[in-house]
């Protein structure tokens, strides 16, 4: 065989050991990302009893977890695209742009809640406890970043585990902070060992995802109207 021959026979060896590499790292991340679809069980398959809020606020005959979850799940099936812009008003355009943050209002107003206002009237009350806003409220923006909303679900929501082996204790419609970075609602469906999937908007291509743990977990809410005065209840409406 002469140098020649080898040396192609080399190029063709290393080019398909890159290709080779280049195949697993497109299916480690197709996998990550759950680009592909994956089968996914409901909490009877684990024996595992679905809670259902006490109060149905917006008196639609579907309790308010189920509320959120579905509003979540809505937002995840329009799979808007991801853009934290500053908007007038507050609110993006429309239904096809948004964040992290935006699954959460929109989780609350299929309950039937206002969570701008909410937000807005806890923090022009106590601002000091807000210190995101660094004593400069702005009604436009505040209740779209997650260190409010974390504040807020402190002191309104009850506060969880954050075992995720724990894996009766996370509920369709709980609300699961990243950090101060990072926020999103979690599902009925479960993976195959029964921890929950997490509906969330972090740009990626699905929105309803084998994804709880891929972050680390800084808080797990369960925001429970029967709890709350009235007063700090706001309606939304149309």
């Amino acid at each position: 065989m002469d140098n020649q021959t080898k040396r192609k026979k080399s190029w063709k060896r290393l080019l398909l050991g890159m290709l080779a590499v280049l195949i697993v790292v497109a299916l480690y991340f197709a996998n990550l990302y759950n680009i592909f679809p994956k089968p996914y069980y409901s909490a009877a398959d684990f024996n595992i009893q679905e809670i259902s809020s006490s109060t149905d606020y917006n008196q639609n005959g579907i309790d308010d977890y189920h509320d959120f979850l579905l509003g979540a799940r809505k937002d995840a099936e329009n799979h808007p695209e991801y853009n934290g812009a500053y908007y007038e008003g507050g609110y993006p355009p429309s239904d096809k742009t948004g964040v992290c943050t935006d699954v959460i209002w929109r989780a609350f107003k299929e309950a039937g809640y206002n969570l701008k206002e909410m937000v807005d009237t806890d923090i022009a009350a106590h601002v000091e406890a807000y210190s995101r806003v660094a004593g400069n409220p702005d009604p436009n923006i505040d209740f779209r970043r997650v260190p409010n909303l974390k504040v807020f679900f402190e002191k309104y929501a009850v506060s969880l585990t954050t075992d995720t082996t724990q894996y009766s204790q996370w509920q369709p419609g709980d609300i699961v902070t990243y950090g101060v970075h990072h926020i999103g609602i979690v599902s009925d469906r479960r993976n195959k060992k029964g921890m929950p999937y997490l509906i969330h908007n972090a740009g990626q291509p699905r929105r309803e995802e084998d994804a709880l743990t891929r972050l680390k977990i800084s808080g797990h809410y369960r925001f429970d109207a029967s709890r709350i005065s009235a007063n700090d209840l706001v309606p939304y409406s149309k």
